[in-house]
């Protein structure tokens, strides 16, 4: 388990290919490939987690699953919040303990991820549904540094969740659908 508190950023790309050439250029080193994450956030039936800008988070990709808890977000222009992380050996027990404490599942989210490390920070190239972001975290003057390397300034963070960025994007365009997940093939 770990508890920490995470300060990330994210920064839009227009695909994967020029956040790949712009993240090495900047001198970071690939250290996890490319894999599909599987998201799944759970709250009560009122709400309560999202009313307190809390998250209970599944993350299932090749071989891991992971539990997570973000706190609320403290203002600021990057995303600061408390998160306490854990692997999980099951994904249906998971779920089924979810069930049992009258926890439904809200939001769906999938995306290819590949990560990256340079001085003080992990870098994630995000291809989603909803287009391809490179997200920073880590310290402050590391998240800094990365965005001043990709030619970036504060003026380009975002600090809105997935989920946000989804129903922002579904509303604008006039689509359904209550997830960000890639067409079944």
């Amino acid at each position: 388990m770990s508890s920490a508190i995470e300060r990330e950023i994210k920064l839009s790309f227009p695909g994967p290919g020029e956040a790949r050439d712009a993240v090495r250029a900047a001198g970071a080193t690939l250290r996890q490939a490319r894999r599909l994450q599987r998201d799944a956030l759970f709250d009560t039936a009122d709400g309560r987690l999202a009313g307190a800008r809390c998250v209970l988070r599944l993350r299932v990709e090749p071989g891991v699953c992971t539990l997570t808890f973000k706190g609320p977000p403290q203002p600021g222009r990057m995303k600061v919040r408390e998160e306490v992380e854990t692997l999980i050996g099951s994904e249906d027990a998971a779920l089924r303990i979810f069930e049992a404490l009258g926890l439904r599942l809200v939001f769906r989210y999938e995306k290819f991820r590949e990560e990256y490390a340079a001085t003080g920070v992990v870098i994630a190239i995000d291809e989603t549904p909803v287009g391809t972001f490179v997200e920073v975290e880590g310290t402050e003057a590391g998240i800094m540094a990365v965005a001043a390397a990709v030619g970036r300034g504060p003026e380009d963070f975002v600090t809105e969740s997935y989920r946000g960025l989804f129903l922002r994007h579904r509303d604008r365009l006039g689509l359904a659908g209550p997830h960000m997940v890639f067409p079944a093939e």
